[in-house]
This record gives C-alpha cells, structure tokens and sequence, in this order.
C-alpha cells in the first residue's frame, strides 16, 4: 500500500503506539488494579482514535473507539481486568496493525473482523454496575462521578504550544461541552510588546467548571496538552461566582490563538533549550553515513602510509590529528546505530503469553538487561534466532504443571532472557529451569541418524553440539511449535553469520542455559593484521588473547600433532598455510595466534603478525557467498585487500581436512 507523506509520520507513531500496548497490556495482566497502568493504555488507544481520524484512516478510529469506551469503564471502576479483557486488548492490538497496513478505509472483510471484535468488547464491558473484583474504592469514585460536581482547574500551556500545532481556544470549549463553566484569563505573564514572540501563548486560565462527568473526562481534554504545561485539577464542594473576565481579557483570549502564523528562529531556540529534542532518521540514510565514514577511516589509513613512507616531517601533526579526529567521527557515528535491546525483549513477552496458553504449561518471562545497546544492524538480525531459542525452551525444556509438581518444582515455569555487556561484545542468555538436555536421547539420536558411530568418545559439550546439525530433532512429536528438525542449525549459521558465537550447557536437573555471544557493531572492528607469504588476513582483535612463537623443530617434535604447550596448557593449531594452501616454503620462525572461540582456545599459525588495524568491513560478493571461511574483507592502506577471517568457518573446515587439524587424531 502507497502512503501519503503526510500519514507516513503517523504510521511510525502508530507502530511504537502498538509496540507500547502490546507491553502496558501484558503489564496490566500482572497488576490488574494499578490505574497508572490503565491510564497509560487508555492514553495511547486514544492517540491512535484521534491521529487516525486525523490522517484519514477512519477504520480504525471507529473501531478504537470501542476499545478506548471499555478502557474507559475500567478507569471509572465499573469494569475489572480480566485475563479475557487483556486477550481482547491484544486481539485489538493485531487488529489495528492489520487495519493500518491496508487501505486507510478499510476493507469489507475487515470489516466483519472490527464488528466482530467491537461486538465481543461490548458484550465483556456492556454491565454499568460495578464488577466483581473491582475495588470499593474505585467503585465509590465511580458512582460518586456520575452525581453534578464542581471542580477548578488551573491550565498554563506551554510557551511553545502553538509549534506543536494545538489551540488552546480548542481545549477551553471542549471543557464548555461537559457542563456549566466560568472561565477566568490569567495575562499576568505577558511581555512588553516589543518582547512579545508572536508565535508563544503566554496566557493561563482557570475554569469553574460544574459536570456529571468523571474527573477522567476532564484530563482527557488536556491528553496533547500535558508536556511542559502547569495544569491543576481540584474538585469542590463548593465555588463562589468566578469573576467576569474584563473586555481587554476577553480580546487577548480570542487573538492570541490567531497569531500563529510565523514562525521565529528565536521561539524554536527556545523549545529546544527547554527540552532534548529528537530527529527521526530513516535507517538507510544512516547506513549511508557509517559507509561514508568508512571510505573516510580508508583513506585515512592510506594517508598514513604515505606520509610514512614519505618522511614529510611537515605532515606528521596535521596526518596525527586528521586520525584522531576521524576516529572521533567513527566513534560518534557508530554510537547513533547503538539501541537498547529492550525493545526487543518486550516484544517476547507476548510470545510467552501466547505459546504458554497453546501448550498447556505456566511459564514466566524475567528479562534483565534492557538498558544493553548493541548495533541496530545486529539487532535487527537478532529477533529470529531468539524467537526459534525461546519456543523451543517453552517446548522441550519446561515441564507441563503437572510434572513439575511431581519433580517438586513450583507449578510455573520461568523462562530468564538476559544481556550483559562483556569487554567488547554482548552476551545474550536464554535460561529455563525446566528438565535439561538429555545426552543419551541426543546420542540415541545422532547414531539413529548416522552422525556418529556408536563407538565415537564424546564430551558433553560435543554432545550438545550435535543438536545444531541440520535436520537434527529429538521431538517425539511433530507440532506446530517445533520437532521438524529445522531451526537451531539456522540459528548457528544467523549468529555465526554475525560473527558470533553460541554455546550450550545444561547442569543437571537445573534446565538448559543457552549463551549467545556477539559483537558490539558490524561495521568497523579493531582487528590483527597477519601474513601467510605475500597474503594479508585480519583476525577480529576481540577474540585473540596473545602470539606465542613456534620454530620449525618445535612443530616436527610433535610428531605430526598440532598442538602447542602454553603455561602448561596444551593449545590446539591450525597451520593456515596448510588450510589456505599457500605454496612456499614456511618460515623458520612462525606465530600462533592464539584466539578464544566457544569457550576453548585455538591457535592460528601465520608467518606473521604485523599488528593492530581498524578494519572498515565489507561485505563479500555473490561469487564468495557459499565460502565461510570468510566473514567478509576490508582495503588496507596501500590499496591491497585483506581477507578478515571466520572463526567458525575455519574450525568447521579444518576438522573434514586432517592436514590441516590433527590435535584430535
């Protein structure tokens, strides 16, 4: 569907709308009776009526409205949350986000779908007595609103409200419409004329105002209004006459709204200072920017070279503070792709909520680590792999009600997704308490499937590895949740494609805990510069740990083993000469550099290691796509291309290649 310029705004508000619904209503679920919370729901289902209505999608501006009328019953006390009222809100939800991504009127057969709802709505809100559940309190409030009563109110907008495009002329008969009011204007902040911006509103009133409607009607009037404003509502027993407002208030009251039609930039220096603002940048735009700036770090690097190699004793300080600038740059840049992955997080809680009910099992969602930011690009490719972690925890790991009492486990599960910042990368845990990884059924499996032998020495950690092969199930069951044998394989390969890792363990009888380990941006990276003959690679400098030396002796004194004593640890190689098959003869003298990868360390040995480098990264052809020994490459300073090497791509090779990787033979 093409949209307009102008709604196109109003469809990111709207989806940020929906995200913030989907929460509040899980969150009301587990607090029925917080009125902060419904208020926050009832507050956003009425930004959707209302810029809806504005923007011409009427569809779902008539079907919020039965939405917003319920919510507003249970602000009132007369209805009680209910998991059915929560299942609805969220089938309301989907419904306005499929009533936003079709034609702006809506369609006949959505319109069947909205009556439907709106008539479900109605039958769950339709008693006006007090609900049972609900509190005496509320219920007091709510037969107390619907008697005449008196209350003061007290508004001064803020300055700049007319750039926000309200009228507060609007607001003040909005209020005439709920009863009887006096309304008093208030000029006292009023400038000297040559002071006066005429763009500002600097004018407050208060209104006297005597109506059968709630409270909550009256905030309602004020709901755009709010931000930066003074606004006081009290209620009265009783009022004496407000004083008339004099001629000259009654002029000042109806211009002031009409003088808005420039616009100084003096009034928006002020708004800014008054508040941080933010500027919605489409995504493409900024990945444009990280590109320029990575042609940018290039040519940096290539100026560097020259300038050494030149010796221009001239241009070392001005070569100096262009690099350190530019690494400024990359930094400032790189830190706006940076997100919280929060808002990520929350978005499973609706998948718990669902999957649960469909399963049959009580299960809770922790998260912790909200606040963790991570490359936007990462995140984006995150939301997959977690979804395929979380199902299957909810399937295989967590017992039914029933089991768990038997085990004498509390009757709900609880499922814990986690982020923590970790040097230069993100750790995500996916954490059940359920009842663990079977190795025997894994094994029983594996030998089934011709995997292994029935003979092969396994660890356990090798064990749980097998559970990432492609086609490899242990569901005796197929169902819609899992047990195809498609998707833990494809969550290695997305998080490997990151250049991450994942990792399993399972103590016994304690659940499964799986470990997600990825990198803090995708875009440039510091990395090690080595050489194999005349060949350049880059090694991502947050997995090496340290160089160790290995002479040609050392290496035929092993006779044939790959394998190297570190401090009295023995340290799997791969000679990358071998792997790479690189012709020449190798050097007298090599360097392993030794890396940390799954928890284990490998060595990787080069002839040598030049040193540190900031690696721009780019991505491989379509001619590389099916090499993984590769995550991508990057163009050094004197124009040369430097492979950056695949961790995971590499171990899987080298262990179908002996020559290469014989440590375990």
């Amino acid at each position: 569907m093409s949209v307009p310029n102008h709604s196109a705004t109003f469809l990111q508000e709207a989806e940020e709308l929906l995200q913030q619904i989907e929460a509040v209503a899980l969150d009301l679920e587990a607090n029925p009776a917080d009125l902060d919370v419904v208020n926050r729901l009832f507050r956003a289902f009425h930004t959707l009526k209302g810029s809806g209505s504005m923007f011409g999608f009427d569809a779902v501006a008539g079907f919020t409205h039965h939405v917003e009328t319920m919510l507003d019953k249970v602000r009132e006390g007369r209805l009680a949350i209910t998991p059915q009222i929560v299942t609805l809100i969220l089938a309301s939800r989907d419904h306005i986000q499929t009533l936003l991504g079709s034609d702006p009127a809506g369609t006949p057969a959505l319109s069947e779908v909205s009556d439907r709802i709106a008539a479900e709505v109605g039958r769950l809100s339709g008693a006006e007595a007090p609900a049972e559940g609900a509190t005496p309190a509320a219920a007091t409030v709510a037969k107390s609103e619907t008697e005449l009563a008196t209350y003061r109110i007290f508004f001064r907008p803020d300055p700049a409200i007319f750039l926000g495009g309200l009228d507060p002329v609007c607001l003040l008969n909005d209020l005439r419409s709920l009863g009887d009011c006096t309304i008093e204007t208030h000029t006292d902040a009023v400038p000297p004329l040559e002071e006066l911006e005429a763009d500002h509103c600097y004018l407050a009133w208060t209104v006297t105002l005597t109506t059968t409607q709630p409270e909550t009607a009256i905030r309602d009037v004020f709901i755009f209004a709010e931000d930066g404003a003074e606004l006081r509502i009290e209620r009265v027993t009783s009022t004496a006459p407000a004083p008339a407002p004099t001629a000259a208030e009654m002029v000042s009251a109806e211009r002031a709204p009409t003088e808005i039609a420039r616009t100084s930039a003096s009034a928006i220096a002020q708004k800014a200072t008054a508040a941080p603002s933010t500027v919605r940048v489409p995504s493409d735009r900024l990945d444009r920017l990280v590109n320029l700036v990575g042609e940018l770090v290039i040519n940096q690097s290539r100026l560097s070279a020259a300038q050494a190699k030149g010796g221009n004793p001239e241009l070392a300080q001005p070569v100096e503070s262009m690099e350190r600038l530019i690494a400024e740059l990359r930094d400032s840049v790189l830190s706006i792709r940076m997100m919280p992955i929060g808002a990520t997080f929350s978005r499973f809680q609706r998948l718990v909520r669902d999957l649960s009910s469909e399963l049959g099992k009580e299960i809770d969602l922790v998260t912790e680590g909200a606040e963790t930011e991570l490359d936007k690009t990462v995140i984006d490719q995150l939301g997959d792999p977690l979804v395929h972690l979380i199902r299957n925890s909810m399937d295989h790991g967590i017992e039914g009600p029933d089991e768990r009492l038997a085990k004498g486990k509390p009757r709900r599960g609880t499922l814990r997704l986690t982020a923590a910042h970790e040097g230069a990368h993100v750790v995500i845990t996916i954490d059940d308490d359920g009842r663990g990884l079977d190795t025997a059924a894994i094994r029983s499996k594996a030998e089934e499937k011709g995997l292994i032998t029935p003979d092969a020495q396994l660890t356990e950690a090798e064990t749980f590895n097998l559970i990432f092969l492609p086609g490899f199930s242990t569901a005796k069951v197929i169902s819609s949740v899992s047990g195809r044998g498609v998707g833990m394989d494809v969550v290695k390969r997305t998080i490997e494609g990151l250049r991450g890792s994942i990792s399993l363990s399972s103590p016994a009888g304690r659940g499964t805990v799986v470990r997600l380990t990825l990198p803090l941006t995708l875009a440039i990276i510091d990395g090690l510069l080595v050489e194999i003959e005349n060949n350049r690679f880059i090694v991502p400098m947050t997995a090496v740990s340290e160089n160790v030396e290995l002479t040609r002796a050392e290496r035929l004194a092993n006779n044939g083993r790959n394998a190297v004593d570190v401090r009295g640890a023995l340290v799997p190689y791969i000679p990358l000469r071998d792997l790479f098959e690189v012709r020449g003869r190798d050097p007298e003298l090599e360097k392993i550099v030794i890396v940390a990868f799954e928890g284990e360390r490998l060595g990787l040995v080069v002839d040598r290691v030049i040193g540190s480098h900031q690696t721009v990264i780019q991505s491989l052809g379509p001619f590389y796509r099916g090499v993984d020994l590769f995550s991508g490459t990057t163009i050094m300073g004197d124009g040369r291309v430097a492979m950056i090497l695949s961790l995971p791509g590499i171990l899987r090779y080298a262990t179908k290649q002996p020559s290469a990787l014989s440590f375990n033979q």
